[in-house]
């Protein structure tokens, strides 16, 4: 396509083709073959809290804007408001068996822009580096890309937060820049480490997460065979 300049032969970006704004995400459940994703309810503090507390060490809250939680009123407390908000939009990750092990949100939702974030990424140890973790990550890209159309997908994470660095960049988001002294975070200095998708990445990311996920690339045992990327 020509690239287009105005009158003062200026140098314009592309059009946007897709219609504007786009749809929020949906209530719906987004159901995969080793989790489901459902909208976190109240009822979800319990498991939840007994997920969590098996993070005997708190490794797993270092990153994130809360502590761990003392009790599960405690929890329950801060949980109830979040089921009921518009950004973010929490979701409970569930195992096969429907018992929840995680959270994860949408975030930072632009419709007029068609932009949106995930974060809030909660695995219990239950769920950490299984392949129900990187299904979860699959179905949230899967709703915004292929349900509602969005253009950009973004992962942000505290730049010392090597764990989430290296998952962003095996989903297949791009490492954008890190921006200084973005935030506060319990008292201390948060650098933001920018990473996002694409709309026109994602087809040759989605068939890759596919070609993965596939039951064939799993032995009897249940271990990988190829890894997600090689795939």
């Amino acid at each position: 396509m020509a690239e287009e300049r105005n009158a003062a032969g200026q140098r314009l970006g592309p059009r946007v083709a897709i219609r504007l704004p786009r749809p929020r995400p949906t209530t719906a459940d987004l159901a995969g073959r080793y989790v489901s994703l459902t909208p976190t309810q109240p009822d979800d503090a319990g498991p939840l809290f007994d997920a969590f507390a098996a993070d005997t060490s708190g490794a797993g809250w270092t990153y994130l804007p809360q502590e761990p939680f003392a009790t599960q009123d405690a929890f329950a407390h801060w949980l109830a408001p979040v089921c009921d908000g518009d950004d973010p939009v929490f979701y409970t990750i569930r195992d096969a068996n429907g018992v929840p092990q995680g959270l994860a949100s949408y975030l930072r939702i632009t419709p007029d822009m068609g932009v949106i974030e995930v974060g809030n990424i909660h695995f219990a140890p239950a769920l950490q580096a299984t392949t129900g973790a990187t299904e979860a990550m699959y179905l949230m890209m899967q709703h915004v890309f292929d349900d509602l159309g969005y253009r950009r997908y973004e992962w942000k994470c505290n730049a010392l937060n090597a764990p989430s660095r290296r998952a962003a960049i095996r989903l297949g988001f791009t490492y954008e820049g890190t921006f200084r002294q973005a935030a506060v975070v319990k008292g201390r200095n948060r650098d933001t480490a920018w990473y996002a998708m694409l709309d026109s990445e994602w087809p040759a990311q989605k068939a890759r997460f596919e070609r993965w996920l596939s039951p064939h690339n799993f032995d009897a045992g249940g271990a990988q065979i190829a890894a997600l990327a090689d795939a």
